[in-house]
């Protein structure tokens, strides 16, 4: 069949469902609506073309509405919240403490959501974008409202991680009241207990909202308790019709015990296995952010943002250089432990961001243009190799120096723009620009037998130029297209990485490439949402592991500027509800979805040109079924994530447990909520079958080795409004 033929086909069928819809549509006389949000039908829904002066037109957007999912939020499983956007990978750690699970997108490392730009009403949450990425912190999903993704194209408003954006938008104090207390308390597997309890309101031009979470638990694994406390307080005030000002804080404590990695033939023989019980983790996190938004005019709309992370995070661990090969075992002549390692790192970041959105016309045509600056420093401290004690408990003290002690920091500055040029009703293009100007520093010393003073500085600056287009195909329908240069700078983990196992190359290079889509996304009246697109990403210089062998035959890995890779591949996401479908005004519905992510991730240079990339999974479907009715709901979800390998080689078997290969899983989760006026009950199993797999191998903490997911799992809460 010719490409004519397929495309007129195409074409054929875009008219005809557009014109069904329409058609049914005109025979209605509807009150008229005020659209101050996106469209969604149970599911994933996108963001409109503008929205707090950001513009998203032309983008490939994603939403998600917490409070509507049937998901474990105590625990924050990001398979069941996060897991209906196509293609997402999630790196599962709970069991070795870390309930921040990690994402990515298009076969993107998802380790602590590294190659993303994680947000929390619309500001940074990581502790330096580009020097220190790793999200430690997010917020505890019974307080976020929705969360918000933008792929590949959001460089150019949000800076240039190649993985998109994520922001997680928390509650906000009801508008009609002035107090208003909620109340969730759920318990589970693993001796897992969740409190979590707010309060909010409205007086006049005053509101506020302020949440406490706190979360203890055993573990699945031996060796993995951990408990937390989270909170956030925000207060507002409308000083005007059209100037809003507030100020929010954001607290995180924890402490965690990790039972570190596993070996292959380790994780065959028992998954839950331990072999450390003498390593530890701390985290405070301390995010306050000062925000004014001012409608200035119908046509102009200015927002400032300016934020303030005070956080650190110190581990006490068995040292790690042999491997997760070697037991921590007591020394028969000594009858003690070996010296456990102390670890510090201290990360302390500003960053400010101001943003106008002005609407204006030229001639006949509708425009809009957005633009900005971002100013951001941070300092970040970090401290490695003192030698602690011989004990098992949380102990921080150290016995002489530090190994190496250094400061680095980053100066950013970012000037911004993009325009919407509308063509009519349907059609806009979307051009921008962003302009990334980095300056940073490192001083201190390492140690390497001898003790080395280290003062180096760099700056560089880096261009970055996209389009998007966006043309609709009916009233909510339209096709889509984008493309946008990415640029990822190397970080402080990579130059000197935290506690792990990998030799470092100490010549990397920063990492550029670009990112693109076409699609087709929208909503049939109320029961059908659908997004189909393409994509292509191109990642040159990229960062991964390799496995080499010693002049003694010994296997290692080495962390280096690999090749060039090409990341290119499917994302499809359907809701169709049946019910709604074939009886519009039914008061229960039954939905069914699939979240589809096909990814060809290939290194297209290099010693090991087309090889899979390290990391990337081939193939992430995830499906359910939602039965919903007055007051009840219930979803079953399967999760299917396939293979990838653990280094840029593609060794199935090493060694060193760090390169291998990440076999495939399937994973099924159900939950259910009912609903009696003020209060909720909900409840639900992870895992179903028990399944014992993994999704991360590690040369770090919490590791080295294989970390396993957790095995069947099941939770009971209770939620109350007063």
């Amino acid at each position: 069949m010719s490409i004519k033929k397929i495309y007129a086909g195409f074409v054929s069928v875009l008219g005809f469902l557009t014109a069904a819809a329409q058609q049914k549509d005109s025979v209605r006389i509807l009150k008229p609506v005020t659209v101050t949000g996106y469209r969604t039908v149970n599911g994933v829904g996108h963001l409109l073309e503008t929205k707090d002066g950001i513009i998203y037109a032309g983008k490939k957007t994603e939403v998600i509405l917490v409070d509507s999912l049937d998901a474990n939020k105590a625990i924050n499983n990001t398979r069941q919240i996060l897991g209906r956007m196509p293609g997402l990978n999630i790196v599962e750690t709970e069991s070795s403490g870390f309930t921040a699970n990690g994402i990515a997108t298009r076969g993107l490392n998802p380790f602590q959501s590294i190659e993303m730009n994680s947000r929390q009403n619309g500001y940074n949450i990581s502790a330096d974008v580009y020097g220190y990425n790793e999200a430690y912190y997010i917020p505890p999903m019974e307080a976020v409202r929705s969360i918000e993704l933008v792929r590949g194209a959001s460089s150019l408003q949000f800076g240039a991680q190649f993985g998109g954006m994520v922001n997680y938008v928390l509650n906000d104090a009801p508008k009609d009241k002035p107090f208003e207390f909620t109340t969730s308390q759920t318990a589970g597997s693993f001796n897992m207990f969740n409190s979590f309890n707010s309060i909010g309101g409205t007086y006049r031009k005053w509101s506020y909202y302020v949440f406490l979470q706190y979360r203890n638990m055993q573990g699945w694994r031996p060796n993995s308790q951990q408990w937390q406390y989270s909170g956030f307080g925000k207060l507002q005030y409308q000083a005007s019709g059209k100037l809003t000002v507030g100020v929010e804080y954001s607290l995180m404590q924890n402490r965690i015990q990790m039972p570190g990695g596993l070996t292959d033939s380790e994780f065959v023989a028992g998954p839950k296995s331990s072999f450390r019980a003498r390593n530890w983790l701390k985290s405070p996190w301390n995010i306050i952010t000062f925000y004014a938004n001012d409608a200035i005019s119908k046509q102009t709309f200015v927002t400032l943002k300016s934020t303030v992370i005070l956080s650190s995070r110190s581990l006490v661990w068995r040292k790690e250089d042999g491997g997760p090969g070697i037991f921590d075992r007591i020394d028969p002549a000594t009858n003690m432990f070996s010296p456990r390692e102390v670890e510090h790192e201290y990360m302390h970041s500003s960053a400010t961001e101001l943003r106008v959105l002005h609407n204006y016309s030229i001639g006949k045509m509708q425009n809009t243009i957005a633009g900005g600056m971002r100013y951001a420093y941070a300092w970040f401290k970090r401290q490695e190799g003192g030698e602690g004690s011989t004990g098992s408990d949380f102990d921080l003290q150290i016995t002489g120096e530090f190994e190496n002690d250094l400061d680095f920091t980053t100066t950013n500055i970012a000037p911004f723009v993009e325009n919407i040029f509308r063509f009519g009703n349907r059609f806009s293009l979307t051009p921008g620009a962003r302009f990334e100007y980095f300056r940073s520093t490192a001083t201190g010393y390492v140690t390497d037998s001898l003790k080395i003073p280290a003062n180096e500085s760099r700056q560089r600056s880096y261009p970055l130029f996209g389009i998007g287009l966006e043309y609709k195909t009916g009233s909510n329908t339209s096709l889509y297209g984008n493309i946008s240069q990415a640029y990822r700078p190397m970080d402080y983990a990579e130059i000197s990485p935290f506690g792990t196992t990998s030799v470092v190359d100490p010549h990397l290079k920063d990492q550029f490439g670009f990112n693109s889509d076409l699609g087709w996304r929208g909503t049939i009246r109320n029961y059908l949402n659908f997004d189909f697109s393409l994509f292509c990403l191109a990642y040159n210089r990229r960062i991964g592991t390799v496995l080499l062998t010693d002049a003694n035959g010994n296997q290692y890995t080495y962390r280096t500027n690999v090749a060039n890779s090409v990341n290119k591949g499917i994302e499809s996401y359907i809701e169709f509800n049946l019910l709604k479908c074939l009886m519009p005004n039914a008061k229960t519905g039954l939905s069914f979805f699939n979240s589809l992510g096909y990814t060809d991730a290939r290194y297209t240079s290099g010693e090991f040109k087309n090889n899979r990339v390290e990391e990337a999974v081939a193939f992430i479907n995830r499906s359910g079924v939602i039965y919903s009715m007055a007051g009840f709901s219930a979803t079953f979800q399967l999760n299917y994530t396939g293979d990838s390998f653990g280094d840029a080689s593609n060794a199935r078997k090493s060694s060193d447990p760090i390169a291998g290969y990440n076999p495939e899983y399937f994973v099924m989760d159900f939950g259910a909520t009912c609903k009696i006026n003020n209060y909720a009950l909900k409840a639900g199993v992870n895992n179903l079958a028990d399944i014992a797999y993994f999704t991360r191998r590690t040369d770090e903490y919490p590791g080295p080795g294989i970390i396993p997911a957790v095995g069947r799992s099941i939770y009971l809460g209770v939620t109350a409004v007063f």
